[in-house]
């Protein structure tokens, strides 16, 4: 959480007076309002909120219409949300490599297309612009559709366009560990009718039952329920007008350190596809072994400085996703996706090594809205010590 305060108080106080929790039948419209500024601010058309950036991902596949037989392409280094998703409409997710950007690598995406792919996932990882225009042109090459994964990148941007506002469809998340939050939530943004019309059903089973769909064009199929309520709503609206000013200190503080570590001997900075449009959330330092991160890693906690390899994030790295590397793709027979499909998946976790080197040669340091310039200094002047010292 960077920035909450009396503001998403005093909102949350206007809903609970009101009486109105619930986004229907009379309730207070403040989940209706977030999605019309928040599809103003990605610069989409539509936009549906929901419970999760995992709630997300699985209403732009089913927008989309992703199924049994499908394959998706997710990268290796990512939430293992991503990787959940496809499974959780009936698909089956293929595993590309990242590169030194810490996002996918279009060369391996494309090595890995089969005539079973639909879809691709690129995810903006700390909030790190993806090569977009590598990527759709693939997409565009192999007639496959894109679902931008910007949970760790709420309006981040690649070449002036909102990062989820590039592809057929975007995904966010608003969790705690967001750089906007409501402690929990999400959401998809289109420009695309029938994907958003497909999503709505999907996360509201119920949607005829609470809101005019006379003018829905897609037929009415049995959705599952990933309702949000005016609380969060009301949250968010607050967030989003901290958005620009969080985005903003993030890269600063990013270019400062970037700008001074830049040539430093020991190491490099990790390429960025888009520096004007990254959000900031780290700075990547790249180096020649892991076992030179561990020694440069092991001074900067001494020292104070937050830092860590992402190789040890757990969660977000392919060899620690159980259910996928050992093919538990639901909890009943009938409803697993490996199961279903035609062709026999594979996996290791040594299958993406480009993914583990890259990983393991890279320290991210944590940027931060709240540091002076004196803090900033002495955090530079830490950094440039561990890694001069050998």
């Amino acid at each position: 959480m960077y920035q909450i305060g009396e503001e998403e108080i005093e909102a949350v106080r206007r809903v609970i007076e009101s009486k109105n929790l619930f986004r229907y039948q009379g309730g207070s419209g403040e989940i209706e309002q977030f999605e019309k500024e928040w599809a103003a601010k990605i610069g989409t058309e539509y936009c549906l909120s929901v419970t999760s950036g995992t709630a997300a991902l699985i209403c732009g596949l089913v927008g989309l219409g992703l199924g049994p037989g499908d394959e998706v392409l997710v990268p290796a280094y990512t939430f293992i949300a991503t990787a959940l998703a496809p499974l959780a409409v009936g698909a089956v997710p293929i595993l590309v490599e990242v590169d030194e950007s810490l996002t996918m690598d279009p060369k391996d995406m494309e090595r890995k297309i089969t005539p079973r792919t639909k879809a691709i996932i690129p995810v903006h990882m700390n909030g790190l612009p993806c090569n977009m225009d590598a990527i759709l042109e693939v997409a565009r090459q192999h007639k496959l559709t894109v679902l931008e994964d910007a949970c760790q990148a709420d309006g981040g941007s690649y070449h002036g366009k909102r990062l989820g506002s590039i592809g057929d469809v975007g995904a966010f998340s608003f969790n705690y560990f967001k750089i906007l939050t409501c402690g929990e939530g999400g959401a998809l943004a289109t420009n695309n009718q029938e994907i958003y019309e497909r999503a709505v059903y999907q996360q509201d089973g119920g949607a005829p039952f609470f809101q005019d769909m006379s003018q829905v064009k897609t037929p009415g199929f049995a959705g599952w329920s990933f309702r949000t309520n005016e609380i969060q709503g009301a949250i968010l609206r607050v967030q989003l007008t901290r958005l620009d000013g969080i985005l903003a200190t993030l890269r600063a503080e990013k270019k400062l350190l970037r700008e001074a570590l830049t040539g430093v001997k020991g190491c490099a900075l990790n390429p960025v596809n888009d520096s004007e449009g990254d959000c900031g959330i780290a700075l990547s330092l790249l180096f020649e072994s892991a076992e030179r991160v561990g020694q440069v890693l092991e001074r900067l906690t001494a020292a104070g400085v937050g830092a860590m390899t992402p190789i040890n994030s757990g969660r977000h790295v392919y060899t620690n996703w159980e259910p996928i590397l050992q093919q538990r793709g639901a909890h009943h027979p009938g409803r697993d996706a490996y199961r279903a499909t035609r062709v026999p998946v594979s996996y290791s976790k040594d299958m993406c090594p480009q993914t583990l080197s890259v990983l393991a040669r890279t320290i991210n340091i944590a940027t931060s809205i709240d540091r002076s310039p004196q803090e900033q200094q002495e955090m530079i002047g830490h950094i440039k010590k561990a890694i001069a010292a050998r």
